[in-house]
């Protein structure tokens, strides 16, 4: 009881028999690799995953990890397994009820139970094997005769009438075990290799999340940090416009224009009222009576008139000297900061607004450097200027050597030799672009002028000054141009091969795309016209791999 309820512990609960590649989530349940990748794929549009078992919640795909110590354990206990179990193959001859088949027999075409086996023939033309429903394909078509054996110089099964007497007679057999058990080592490897490759995507993937959080998270500090500097910045601002209105106010308070007003208003009417006296002793036409009225010397009285003009002066006047100055601070304060120059009076603040400066231009650069690229376009091949002893694929991204002569029409623009230039020129800008090479043979990647002789002896692309490119011959790099070669170093282990064009440079470089990506060399020059990419194929074939893509030049 206690094994049978072990035995559903290594059960897949999305399609319920054993694990078969056994991966786990994050929330610790085990699935099929097959089965929970099934699962994610139907849930990618909704943006949420969910596990199947105890429907955990993520908004990005969880990764799989594979878990090793339940794939011993099943592995080892796959073997321990009825076979009628796996099969769902039953006896032929049990009619009443549905009994598990134990073998086939090959001879008999039928299936049969451990109670029928005991009885079967056991002469040698009775071949058993494990339970199948496919009899009829283990027999030859031609003299129905139990297929026995493998020819392989036509990869097929035979029986032993084909390989003494039939059409196969004098071919390679063997004996289809032995075959099958070659096969089954072969695919045994391709298997570790698929799962070594598999595990170190899954790696990649895993750093490159990691890597994505790790940003986000650093993205978020930066922004939190620059969002306070400048609310600091703001209410510095605010309090020193506040400080220059409190002064303006102060200033415009303190001032008694009002009340000296009102003394001036006094002594006009004063004044005026001995005007009037003055013009009436003019009037009179006694003489006695203008000499017996007091002196007039005190109408005009100087020492009011300099006590007047001491008031006058000494009223407190509008600090505008003051406010100006103020006034003047702040906008030298707003012209620091949006031109960085450096200001005494608002040393600090402008110190705050460079490292705000400094850490913006870091977050900038670092979102260009992650974001420069813009969207891959086509870059095909032009079949009008293909060599007829190549053949370029139907989708116009593959040149492979041709054993048999295209027969396109001879035209000015098609080339005498293997050599074919793409339909897109480039005549400014940044871009790059990439092809799939073959780690053997002989090639030649790089760009050229339109006006490349397409004929003459030197119309291979890098043997004249119209052309550059990436050479490979008797397993060594070279650079050419004009004829002239730069010897690169032959250990480049990778068969992906990167363009990148800076038109207005002037500089033409080639990378390896192995990991890391490495440069090979970049070559400088000053181009007089357009640009197309050019292949030239001697073994082999090569593929332009995606599109081009422009980039944007980082400060």
């Amino acid at each position: 009881m206690a094994s049978a309820d072990l035995r559903q512990e290594l059960d897949c609960c999305i399609c319920l028999n054993i694990y078969t590649d056994p991966v786990t989530l994050r929330c610790g349940h085990n699935f099929c690799r097959v089965c929970i990748d099934r699962v994610l794929d139907t849930q990618e549009g909704s943006g949420i995953y969910t596990c199947p078992e105890c429907r955990a919640k993520c908004r990005e795909r969880p990764t799989l990890i594979k878990n090793i110590n339940l794939c011993n354990i099943v592995r080892r206990l796959r073997p321990t397994q009825p076979a009628q179990e796996e099969t769902g193959i039953f006896c032929t001859y049990c009619v009443d009820s549905p009994v598990p088949a134990a073998k086939s027999c090959l001879h008999c075409e039928a299936s049969l139970c451990d109670k029928h086996l005991r009885v079967h023939s056991k002469s040698a033309e009775h071949v058993l094997s494990d339970p199948t429903i496919s009899l009829g394909n283990r027999k030859c078509s031609v003299h129905k005769k139990i297929l026995e054996y493998y020819c392989t110089e036509d990869a097929v099964c035979i029986c032993v009438s084909c390989s003494l007497a039939g059409k196969h007679r004098g071919h390679h057999v063997e004996m289809v075990d032995e075959a099958s058990e070659k096969k089954k080592e072969k695919l045994r490897n391709v298997l570790q290799k698929l799962t070594t490759k598999r595990e170190e995507t899954e790696r990649r993937v895993q750093s490159l999340q990691e890597r994505r959080r790790e940003d986000q998270e650093k993205a978020a500090g930066v922004t939190e940090r620059v969002t306070a500097l400048f609310r600091d910045i703001r209410r510095q601002l605010e309090d020193l416009e506040k400080r220059v209105l409190s002064e303006i106010s102060r200033q415009e308070e303190s001032v008694s224009v009002t009340d000296l007003i009102q003394q001036l208003e006094k002594k006009k009417d004063e004044m005026s009222r001995k005007m009037r006296h003055i013009e009436e002793l003019c009037n009179m036409s006694d003489p006695v009576s203008v000499l017996q009225e007091p002196d007039t010397d005190d109408l005009c009285d100087t020492e009011d008139r300099e006590r007047h003009d001491d008031q006058v002066h000494g009223v407190g006047d509008l600090d505008v000297g003051l406010i100006s100055r103020k006034i003047h601070t702040l906008s030298v304060i707003i012209r620091g900061i949006n031109m960085g120059i450096y200001v005494p009076e608002a040393a600090d603040i402008l110190q705050d607004v460079r490292k705000v400066r400094n850490t913006l231009s870091n977050v900038t650069t670092g979102i260009k450097k992650l974001n420069y690229m813009q969207e891959a376009t086509d870059i095909l091949l032009d079949i009008n200027t293909a060599g007829n002893t190549i053949h370029i694929s139907g989708d116009m991204k593959t040149a492979s050597v041709s054993d048999r002569n295209q027969k396109r029409p001879q035209t000015p623009e098609r080339f005498r030799y293997n050599q074919v230039i793409s339909t897109r020129r480039f005549s400014s800008g940044r871009h790059y672009w990439e092809v799939e090479v073959s780690k053997s043979g002989e090639w030649r990647v790089g760009m050229c002028y339109p006006s490349i002789d397409r004929r003459g002896g030197q119309s291979g692309i890098g043997s004249n000054n119209k052309s550059w490119c990436l050479y490979r011959c008797n397993n060594q790099y070279t650079v050419r141009h004009d004829g002239k070669r730069i010897q690169l170093p032959d250990n480049i282990p990778c068969d992906r091969v990167r363009i990148y064009l800076d038109y207005e440079a002037g500089q033409l470089s080639f990378y390896a795309l192995c990991d890391p990506i490495r440069h090979l060399h970049t070559v400088t020059a000053t181009f007089t016209e357009p640009l197309h990419a050019a292949l030239w194929v001697v073994e082999g074939c090569i593929k332009i791999s995606g599109g081009v893509r422009s980039w944007e030049k980082l400060p």
